[in-house]
């Protein structure tokens, strides 16, 4: 299952898909991952904005837990906003 980090990701970063994904493309910012669109080999939505915060942020492999109040903020829309960089 290819797993896609978009909006809906902001401020819950469940981080499920980071141990699954097998050429270490994700990176770790406060309230997001970003993948690397350079060593990602199946994602292609949220690229520019992955692009530009995966030379910013370290990258992570193992998952973490998620935030206390991740689902506080699951399925809620316009948190492009929000996103720490």
């Amino acid at each position: 299952m290819t797993f896609v980090v978009t909006e809906n990701c902001i401020k819950c970063k469940y981080m499920d898909c980071v141990e699954v994904c097998p050429v270490d493309c994700f990176h770790e910012g406060p309230n997001f991952l970003a993948i690397d669109p350079e060593e990602c080999i199946d994602c292609t939505l949220f690229k520019q904005l992955n692009a530009e915060l995966a030379k910013q942020w370290p990258v992570i492999t193992e998952k973490k837990a998620a935030p206390a109040d991740a689902k506080e903020w699951e399925g809620k829309p316009d948190k492009v906003k929000l996103l720490e960089r």
